[in-house]
């Protein structure tokens, strides 16, 4: 089931701090790249320098810190890396490295006094970073206020709180695109991508990532990166939406293609799902809004038994089509549209081509104004 919080896939790029800048210097491409830099009125403890690959961070070293609280260490970086720098386990810095040397620098007596220069990659990331550190806390002030609801069972505060988690997700992406936007060629933004929804993003992604193979070519998480939205592409916007064939309650086969010359939301959900069942009501008052303009909804029912499947429609006077083969997420329709969690939607125009995904609640009820009014 997916809870409407869960808005936010991070990279396993730690969260990091939001730097200033002071001097640079940079390196030849050698393949080296010098880390330097000074701590000061440092507690006890190591400055412990990581490396992320693919599946986790791993420790390179323990930085040593000469008697001022400088250090100076020399990295071999042969494709763009994330590296992060954790002082003291009291802050914790992340760097993007190729070609260019960094300097970081942080008196523990000030707060404020974080400083890095020298990789514009590096400064690139702090945008980033300071976008992950302001979502990540208006997602826990959402968290809180819907855990109080759900204790007191304040259903209006629910909803609420749901539509402000859509919004804050769409007001995100906007965001995150923009800083993206304004980084250029830079690596860094690679560090974004796990702020952004795949489905519904396909496209920029698309373009992002081809754009960043030129600049750096056969670096392994590009290469990653382009096989899973390869992978994507078949159901990404402007494409024919895969033929989906299954029973409906009856027993007697229906086919997506059944409704070309409409537009229509394949809506997959299950008896046992929540957050769909809270969602009916909403489809139900734009399907019977929109259906004589031509709008249709098929549900795939992601159920075990019929007898949940049938009693859920009856229960929550769905109207519209339903098909299901009853094998949860391993129904053939789940697996061809990579559904690994619900409620999710697809919206298909009249030609059979995907121009929505994810739509609910208010994103939902503004598409189809956008498409009818």
């Amino acid at each position: 089931m997916k809870y409407p919080l869960s808005i936010i896939t991070l990279l396993s790029l730690c969260l990091g701090l939001t730097l200033l800048s002071c001097e640079s210097k940079e390196t030849e491409n050698d393949g080296k790249v010098e880390l330097s830099g000074k701590v000061e009125s440092a507690p006890e403890g190591h400055v412990i320098l990581s490396k992320f690959t693919e599946s986790r961070p791993i420790v390179l070293d323990t930085l040593k810190l000469n008697s001022d609280g400088g250090f100076d260490y020399v990295l071999d970086v042969e494709t763009p890396t994330f590296y992060e720098l954790n002082l003291f386990d009291q802050r914790s810095v992340r760097l993007a490295l190729f070609k260019e040397d960094v300097q970081v620098n942080y008196d523990f007596s000030n707060s404020e006094s974080l400083a890095i220069t020298g990789s514009r990659d590096s400064q690139e990331m702090q945008k980033i970073d300071g976008l992950i550190t302001s979502y990540q806390n208006k997602v826990n002030e959402l968290n809180e206020a819907y855990y109080q609801a759900m204790s007191s069972n304040d259903t209006e505060a629910i909803k609420k709180i749901q539509t402000d988690a859509l919004l804050l997700e769409d007001n995100q992406a906007k965001e995150v695109k923009n800083v993206i936007n304004g980084m250029g060629d830079s690596f860094a933004s690679l560090a974004a991508i796990g702020l952004l929804n795949s489905k519904n993003e396909f496209q920029f992604l698309d373009s992002l990532v081809a754009e960043l193979d030129k600049k750096y070519p056969e670096t392994k998480m590009i290469i990653q990166l382009k096989q899973q939205l390869d992978e994507m592409r078949v159901l990404s916007m402007g494409q024919v939406a895969p033929e989906i064939t299954l029973p409906n309650p009856e027993g007697q086969m229906v086919n997506l293609s059944d409704f070309r010359g409409k537009y229509v939301m394949i809506d997959f959900w299950a008896g046992w799902c929540k957050p769909c069942r809270e969602e009916n009501p909403n489809v139900l008052r734009l399907y019977n809004k929109y259906k004589d303009k031509g709008f249709e909804v098929l549900g795939v029912s992601l159920d075990r038994t019929r007898k949940a499947w049938v009693d859920a429609i009856f229960e929550d006077g769905l109207i519209w089509p339903q098909v299901s083969d009853l094998k949860y997420f391993n129904s053939i329709a789940a697996e061809t549209y990579q559904i690994n969690a619900i409620p999710a939607t697809y919206l298909i125009d009249p030609d059979g081509k995907i121009i929505g995904k994810d739509l609910r609640g208010p994103s939902l009820e503004s598409k189809l104004e956008e498409i009818f009014e």
